[in-house]
């Protein structure tokens, strides 16, 4: 979040960053970008979307204050009309709030919060929506996720009372800035999927399907040692799986770690940790997900149960070095497949 003053400080230009998923940032933009451009045109501020084929892109908003509100409050009424009309396609009977994410640099965060959370809960109080500051630091970067949930209206609210703390605290930092550039945070792009047909891997790009020799041979070599056998198939490979590969890299450094290993190979045991709100995506509807990673793996997977008061989940994996990076993958492959929102594998 930027600011600039104008001499006699009655003019002041906002620049504000949200974090948007791939369907809001479909609903801001509309069909061939009409809604975009009527936001644009009805409040007067800047709107831009970031490029890239990611699952999350950064929405900056630009502007005089006026306009950057008025931005605001059509996005939010925006969301409000899509949460509605999703519902009537549902059961549920209650309406859940709208939601926005600010990007806000780290240094500015402790401001937002105030001593002992007076500030925030100062905010919550006036507007009525909840306000959230995330503990960690967006990747990559030296920026916060700031969530803000609610109606339209206290979302408003909420937005010129951050951006209020936000100008006051850019004021105070003109005469002694922090020390260290804002490093921005700058989405990753997608995965691309890739499918285990017939004992080969192949990757998508766009409606044809190439052939993916790394990965079909760290399978193959993991499948060679596994101590498992697919159940009711002559051949160990899911057809139609659909697996997100970050790229040709990734399975290149996988052949490197079983490089040279053969079926004589020791067994090992390799610790992962995930989260527990993710674990379900891991283990899948009556466990069909993880039996599907052991047996395309033939690694031996096992998820400790919950610890009280933890927030994560220990999962063994035990094989040859060849089994626990093939299962290591697709447990990857998974979280990113949840985390993208690529469709259920």
């Amino acid at each position: 979040m930027e600011s600039k003053v104008s001499e006699g400080g009655l003019n002041v230009t906002l620049t504000i960053r949200l974090l948007m998923h791939g369907k809001e940032v479909g609903s801001i933009i509309g069909k061939k970008g009409e809604t975009v451009k009527k936001m644009r045109e009805e409040s007067g501020a800047r709107i831009n979307i970031s490029e890239g084929n990611c699952p999350e892109r950064i929405v900056t908003i630009t502007g005089p204050t006026d306009a950057i509100f008025k931005a605001f409050a059509m996005i939010a009424y925006k969301f409000e009309e899509d949460i509605i009309n999703s519902m009537s396609n549902s059961t549920a009977t209650s309406k859940p709030p709208v939601t926005l994410r600010l990007v806000v640099p780290a240094s500015q965060c402790g401001s937002l919060i105030g001593k002992g959370g007076s500030k925030i809960k100062e905010i919550r109080e006036s507007t009525g929506a909840q306000v959230q500051v995330a503990g960690d630091m967006l990747p990559n970067s030296t920026e916060r996720a700031v969530t803000i949930s609610g109606t339209p209206d206290a979302i408003i609210q909420c937005v010129k009372q951050i951006c209020v703390v936000m100008l006051e605290v850019q004021s105070v930092g003109a005469a002694s800035p922090p020390k260290g550039a804002t490093i921005p945070y700058r989405p990753k792009p997608a995965s691309a999927p890739v499918i285990f047909a017939g004992g080969q891997a192949y990757s998508i790009q766009g409606q044809y399907a190439i052939p993916h020799p790394d990965l079909t041979k760290l399978h193959q070599l993991a499948m060679q040692q596994t101590p498992f056998t697919p159940l009711g198939q002559t051949t160990p490979a899911f057809p139609g799986e659909k697996l997100p590969l970050h790229s040709s890299e990734e399975a290149q450094n996988l052949m490197g770690q079983s490089a040279g290993m053969d079926a004589s190979a020791q067994a090992s045991t390799h610790e992962l940790t995930i989260p527990n709100d993710l674990i379900g995506c891991i283990i899948g509807r009556q466990g069909t997900k993880i039996n599907e990673i052991r047996q395309m793996s033939g690694a031996q997977i096992k998820i400790a149960s919950a610890m009280e008061g933890s927030a994560e989940r220990q999962i063994s994996i035990t094989g040859s070095p060849a089994n626990i990076s093939l299962a290591q993958y697709l447990i990857n492959a998974r979280l990113t497949s949840e985390v993208t929102g690529m469709g259920a594998l």
